[in-house]
Order: structure tokens, then sequence, then C-alpha cells
């Protein structure tokens, strides 16, 4: 059973996802938080599987807790737009994706389950508009990333996910099988202590292998 923290100032916003996520099998909404201090006592108490995080919320946002997030429960950022200038910061945060409020109750459903069972929910399209969003506005790197534990085939790879290449692609590229390009990436993850994809991407940035005009 997916556990589900539901965040989100709006009673209305939180009853609908709550019937349209109640009602599938395998999941359950454990608790309701209107703001972001809310929710982490909520994921305290109920220990979920994943949080519907909105955005923007008064008193604490849903930025700011997700940066204090307890490791375990799985963060969707909730926005009403999808390049909103916060979704990056969020994803630096350890937030594993975001969705647009209005996206398709399919394809909510899909996104719990995809970040439930540990997968980034970063499609390659959006990847690609949110870093080059991100990076025409930034100015240098951060260089907050020590690469040294990636072997050079390992820092290919890292660059290529920054840039939003699926596995099937960085195969292609690198010419290898899309089996090894997984194992790339798997290896990347734990050696840098990613928790998913989306975290690989923003250290991709970072670290200064993705910059602006590379998307």
């Amino acid at each position: 059973m997916i556990k589900i923290v539901l965040a989100d100032d709006q009673a209305l916003v939180r009853a609908g996802f709550r019937a349209l996520l109640d009602a599938q099998p395998g999941m359950t909404v454990v608790a309701e938080a209107s703001d972001g201090a809310q929710a982490l006592r909520l994921v305290a108490e109920h220990e979920p599987d994943v949080v519907l995080m909105d955005i923007r919320m008064p008193g604490m946002d849903g930025l700011a807790a997700t940066r204090e997030m307890p490791p375990g429960p799985k963060v969707i950022i909730l926005t009403t737009f999808e390049l909103d200038e916060y979704v990056f910061e969020a994803l630096r945060g350890g937030a594993s994706g975001f969705l647009v409020k209005d996206t398709e109750p399919a394809e909510l459903i899909q996104a719990v389950r995809v970040v439930a069972g540990g997968d980034a929910l970063l499609s390659p399209g959006v990847t690609r508009r949110l870093i080059a969003e991100y990076a025409s506005r930034a100015k240098e790197p951060h260089h907050t990333r020590d690469l040294g534990p990636l072997t050079d085939r390992e820092r290919e790879v890292l660059a290529l996910v920054g840039t939003g290449m699926t596995n099937d692609e960085i195969a292609g590229e690198l010419f290898m099988s899309p089996a090894t390009a997984k194992t790339h990436v798997s290896r990347t993850m734990m050696k840098l202590h990613a928790r998913d994809r989306a975290q690989l991407v923003v250290i991709a940035y970072e670290s200064g292998l993705v910059r602006p005009g590379w998307i």
C-alpha cells in the first residue's frame, strides 16, 4: 500500500486529490496538511511513501518543507506553472519531480506509482526545458559537488543525464547497451549519494558538467 500525505493550502484541491487517490487500488491518503510545517509533522507521524507538496503555501512553503523533509518519503512538487522559478530549487532540495496542478488524473496516479517505486518523475523534455530556463538566469556553476569518485565514463553518463537523456539515448550516444547505460547511471547515483535521477540532473549542472547552451 502506497501511503500519501497531501500538502496544499486549498481544501478543495486536497479533496479532489484525496478522492482520486483513495479510489485507486494500492493507494491511501493518510493525512492532509495546509502548510509546510504541518506537512512535516504529519510525515513524522504517518511515515508516508509519497508527499504531494504544493510549492506555494502560506507560512512554511513547499520549498522550505522539502528541504527539511526526513529521509524516506518521496516528494512530488505541485505547481501551477511547469517552469515555476522554485521548481529547480525544490529538486535541489530533494524533490523527486513535479507536476502541474491541472495534470490529467491518470498522469497523477502514474506519477505517484513511479516515484513510490524509486524513480524520478522528470520527462526528458521537461528536464531539458527546466535546466535551460534555470541556466539562462544563473551565474557560474556552484561547484558544490565532488565528482572525484566517478570514472571518466561515469562523468560522461552524468553529463548526458543532466541534458535530459534517457538510458536508451545515453546508450546510443556512447555506443553501449541500454542495460550498461542503466548500470552506469545506478553506480553514479550510488557514488554521489543521489536519491534519484532528478538529483543527478541538479548535480550535473552544479558541477559544471552541464552549462547554458548545451541543452
